[in-house]
């Protein structure tokens, strides 16, 4: 049987609200394709990495509203860890590629080509440092929601146990 989220079996039946579920599992492709977009919309400049991480992070932490960590770990199967170091990869490579160039810092440079079945192309060096941003922020949004969130999972869970024993008079 198909449920909307990952999660919905190790739920507590009191804490689930099933049009949050919904709702959550709805908007979420949906924000990660608007995140793409704002990446990717500034075209030659800088600045849409960020406010596209914000919004990619809200969509997991709306994920993790609605199913907890174990629906957080279907949504992101990723480390963030990994995130968080290939983005500062991505930003440290971008801004010295304009010394290895002959340029300055940060410098920025563009890409023209032609491509044999999709015709012409143009590529901007702000958009990769952009990438690295969205990854940065994407990493901590979810080293965040991991860390801290996982926490108060894991103590709901056990006075969710506790208080199961004190109702069956086992407890100490």
């Amino acid at each position: 049987r198909r449920t909307w989220l990952a999660a919905s079996a190790t739920l507590a039946p009191e804490g689930r609200s099933v049009m949050f579920e919904v709702m959550a599992r709805l908007v979420f492709h949906p924000f990660l394709v608007l995140s793409l977009y704002l990446l990717f919309c500034a075209e030659n400049l800088p600045g849409g990495g960020f406010t596209a991480g914000l919004v990619a992070g809200l969509a997991l932490g709306v994920r993790y509203l609605a199913g907890g960590r174990v629906e957080l770990a279907a949504a992101a199967p990723v480390d963030a860890g990994f995130l968080l170091g290939l983005g500062l990869v991505i930003l440290t490579g971008t801004g010295l590629a304009g010394l290895v160039f002959g340029g300055d810092v940060l410098a920025s440079g563009t890409v023209h080509g032609e491509l044999p079945l999709l015709g012409g192309f143009h590529a901007a060096s702000p958009v990769l440092f952009d990438t690295g941003v969205y990854l940065l922020v994407l990493g901590v949004v979810l080293d965040v929601l991991r860390s801290l969130g996982s926490e108060i999972d894991r103590r709901m869970e056990r006075a969710r146990i506790r208080a199961a024993l004190e109702r069956q008079g086992d407890a100490p």
